[in-house]
C-alpha cells in the first residue's frame, strides 16, 4: 500500500481544522443559550434575602493593595446567571490599572423569582460591560412582562482563593447561590465604591456589592455543548499545531513540469 503523500496529510489536516472550528464557533453560541425553566429549582429561586449584620468593619489585603470593607447586611442570593464581566479581561483598564481594585474578580447579572418560572427571561438580551449590565429586547411585550426589579448586577468581592475559583466556574445560564455581605469598601490608592441595599433602585449606584463568603453552582446550563466546545478547541489547537510542524519540516518537493 503506498504511503500518504504530504498532500493528503495536508489537506486531511485542514479538514480537521476547519470543521474543529466550525463545531467550536456553534458549540459557543449553543453554551450560552438560556434552558426553559423546567431546568432550574424555581423553589429556591426567590427573592434576595438581606437581614442585618454584626460584622464589624475590616480589611483585607490583595496583590500588595489593602481594603477597607464596612458591610451593611448579611445578603444571600439565588439566581440565574445572564451575563457576566470579568475584571481582569486585558481591555479593563480601569480595575487593574486606574483603581487598583483586586478584589472585584467577577460581576455577575442575575434574574430571579417571576421572570424565571414565566420564562420571559429568555426573550430579553444581556450584555455586562465594566460596570454595568445592559438589558434589551425587541419584543414590547416581552418589555412589558419583565420585573425589573427582579434583577441585579452584583460586584462580587473576594481575596480567597478557593471562593475566587467557585466564582470564576459560574457561566452563563448556571444557577447559582452566594451568601455574604452587602459592603462599601475602599483602598489604600484612593479608590472606593459604595453598594445598593435595595431592590427598586436603577441607574448609577444600584448594583449590589457583595463580599462573598460561601458561592456554589447549584445547576449548570448545558454541559453537553461545553463539553463538545472543550473537545473543538484541543481538536482545532491540534490540529493547528500540526499544520504548522508540517510547514516548518516537512521536504520541499518542487513539482513537476510537464511538456
Amino acid at each position: 500500500m503506498p504511503p500518504f503523500s504530504d498532500r493528503l496529510v495536508d489537506q486531511l489536516l485542514w479538514l480537521i481544522v476547519l470543521s474543529s472550528l466550525a463545531v467550536w464557533l456553534w458549540s459557543g453560541w449553543k453554551q450560552d443559550q438560556l434552558p426553559p425553566p423546567s431546568f432550574y429549582d424555581l423553589s429556591r429561586l426567590v427573592e434576595p434575602r438581606q437581614t442585618r449584620t454584626l460584622l464589624e468593619p475590616f480589611t483585607i489585603e490583595s496583590q500588595g493593595v489593602r481594603y477597607r470593607l464596612v458591610p451593611h447586611f448579611d445578603y444571600e442570593l439565588d439566581g440565574v446567571v445572564v451575563s457576566l464581566h470579568d475584571s481582569d479581561v486585558f481591555w479593563d483598564i480601569y480595575h487593574r490599572k486606574d483603581w487598583q481594585d483586586f478584589i472585584n474578580i467577577r460581576d455577575l447579572c442575575v434574574v430571579w423569582g417571576e421572570n424565571l418560572a414565566s420564562g420571559v427571561f429568555r426573550a430579553m438580551h444581556y450584555k455586562n460591560t465594566t460596570w454595568t449590565c445592559w438589558i434589551s429586547t425587541a419584543d414590547p411585550e416581552a418589555a412589558r412582562r419583565f420585573a425589573w426589579d427582579w434583577l441585579a448586577n452584583n460586584h462580587l468581592l473576594s481575596h480567597i482563593e478557593l471562593v475566587q475559583r467557585a466564582i470564576k466556574s459560574a457561566r452563563v445560564g448556571d444557577q447559582i447561590y452566594l451568601r455574604g455581605q452587602l459592603v462599601s469598601y475602599s483602598n489604600d490608592r484612593g479608590f472606593q465604591r459604595g453598594t445598593s441595599t435595595r431592590r427598586d433602585d436603577t441607574g448609577d449606584g444600584a448594583c449590589e456589592t457583595i463580599h462573598v463568603e460561601d458561592f456554589k453552582i447549584i445547576r449548570r446550563a448545558n454541559p453537553g455543548w461545553r463539553l463538545v466546545r472543550r473537545i473543538a478547541g484541543w481538536s482545532l489547537g491540534l490540529g493547528l499545531l500540526a499544520l504548522t510542524l508540517m510547514f516548518l519540516f516537512a521536504p520541499y518537493r518542487p513539482r513537476r513540469s510537464s511538456y
